[in-house]
């Protein structure tokens, strides 16, 4: 399936911003809606590195993708450990094919078990329906 077969919302893209060189705090909490809070805990977690300028941070471009794909991360249950892992091998220099393939296969990994829990979910409300229609009759009876 190609990728435009999927909804934006599904691929997270963020817009190049040749415009600007670096990015404040208050630029990456206003466009990716999350805390100052949050940017500091993922700096102290190792995911971004910002510049420091006394006590001011100056994000660059690398850290507003690394922040995107953070939160796309997140959306999808990874835990911090695994977007870490993931993130970190777009340096090893192989032209991200490592990044790809270890990336494909948390994806997959984490599609089936979502596909486990649903149907888990899925049977659980099954049998709750079956109980609240066994007690519904008793009661009209």
């Amino acid at each position: 399936m190609s990728a435009t077969a999927f909804p934006v919302e599904a691929l997270a893209p963020i817009e190049a911003r040749p415009d600007k060189d670096a990015f404040s705090i208050t630029d990456l909490c206003a466009e990716f809606a999350v805390t100052p809070r949050a940017l500091r805990f993922y700096e102290d977690e190792g995911l971004i590195s910002p510049e420091r300028r006394g006590t001011q941070r100056i994000y660059s471009h690398r850290d507003r993708a690394r922040l995107a794909w953070i939160l796309r991360g997140k959306r999808v249950g990874f835990s911090l450990a695994e977007i870490k892992e993931m993130i970190d091998l777009y340096d090893i220099g192989d032209g991200r094919r490592v990044q790809r393939q270890v990336t494909l296969e948390r994806c997959l990994d984490r599609i089936a078990l979502l596909e486990n829990q649903k149907r888990d979910i899925d049977a659980a409300i099954a049998e709750l329906q079956q109980f609240v229609e066994l007690i519904k009759s008793r009661d009209v009876q």
